[in-house]
């Protein structure tokens, strides 16, 4: 990835202002040029405060330093408030928690900004669990996805710090994106993987510079990008279009550990609205109304996310390895896949609407 994102010589704004925002304006054909030609860092907004939505957003100086909610924030757990960051859990065992926005979220089109730390004692494969971004319709639920509730409805990004599956192939830490309807689980066992819709590894512990990670919801499209290798640039992570999130859910964070631990800090949290145009058949749709889902089967690079990668079409989970030609032993067209192929548990979303 060329490191002056955008083209054209486009500036950036100190180390927080990275890429050049594309603009709702540009032509279908356009975007798709431009998506083609430089995707990633020309797709992030460049950081303009114009657009930052500071009732969704965390920044320094804190208020509250040393007490256990914010203003438009509320804890929960083992968070901490502190001049330098929030600390969702200590490098501690058993430790769970959280933060969460007051505020429910009413635009359709937002890219959110989060830069964190994650760091511990712990030497490899010592350490974790990692942490989780959210988008949803509950808040202030614990639970044990990451220190929150599982069976939740909307989006989650988990960076997942430690592998529980001693089969993975996977190089740990793990970025993963989720979409539910309240009707699927997350599996710890397998980190997740049944459920997940994309993701990436990312070296993004223990690192004596600063992580970042960008997650932007568009007409659709979800794209997480990661800057942790004190590049100054974003980098790929996840890519899907087909993703319908409603509005009016709320954004979080939350963190959790078990026998193994870590330091799991939030340093700032910055909400910026995306001045997209819809099409006119958009106008009427009630965005409160809509059910977390996911309809397309590949991501907009073409990309299956692994021989077991879950897409969802409709409200249903397949093998994306089908898609990809790579068909699971004993199975044939015509023939129906049994609950062994498909893994432990059940990939079916269902449909919460008639």
């Amino acid at each position: 990835m060329a490191a002056g994102p955008g083209g054209g010589g486009c500036a950036r704004r100190g180390r927080w202002g990275r890429g050049c925002p594309v603009r709702g304006l540009l032509s279908g054909a356009l975007l798709l040029l431009a998506s083609g030609l430089r995707r990633g860092a020309a797709e992030l907004t460049d950081g303009n405060n114009e657009h930052l939505k500071r009732e969704h957003s965390l920044t320094k100086p804190y208020q509250g330093v040393g007490s256990t909610s914010m203003p438009l924030w509320d804890f929960q757990g083992s968070t901490m408030l502190t001049s330098q960051y929030v600390r969702l859990t200590p490098d501690e065992r058993s430790k769970e928690g959280s933060i969460w926005n007051r505020v429910p979220c009413f635009l359709k089109d937002w890219e959110l900004h989060v830069h964190f730390k994650i760091h511990g004692a712990g030497k490899k494969n010592l350490h974790g669990d990692g942490f989780a971004l959210w988008y949803t319709r509950e808040r202030l639920m614990p639970g044990p996805v990451f220190g929150s509730k599982d069976n939740f409805h909307g989006l989650a990004i988990f960076l997942d710090t430690y592998p529980n599956d001693e089969a993975t192939e996977r190089v740990f830490p793990y970025i993963s994106a989720m979409v539910n309807n309240g009707s699927l689980a997350y599996d710890h066992s397998k980190d997740g993987r049944w459920t997940e819709l994309a993701g990436c590894t990312a070296d993004l512990r223990n690192q004596n510079h600063d992580t970042f990670l960008a997650v932007r919801y568009s007409r659709g499209r979800l794209t997480v990008m990661t800057d942790v290798e004190d590049k100054n640039e974003w980098k790929n992570c996840i890519d899907i279009a087909g993703v319908r999130l409603p509005t009016g859910y709320f954004f979080g964070a939350s963190a959790g550990t078990g026998d193994l631990s870590d330091n799991h800090d939030i340093i700032s949290i910055k909400l910026f609205q995306l001045m997209v145009e819809h099409p006119p058949e958009e106008e009427n749709i009630d965005w409160t109304k809509i059910e977390p889902s996911v309809s397309l089967l590949k991501s907009p690079k073409g990309e299956s996310s692994g021989l077991w990668g879950p897409m969802i079409e409709g409200s249903c989970v397949i093998p994306s390895g089908l898609l990809s030609g790579q068909l699971p032993e004993g199975w044939w067209p015509g023939k129906d896949l049994d609950k062994s192929m498909l893994g432990t548990q059940p990939r079916c979303m269902r449909s919460n609407t008639p």
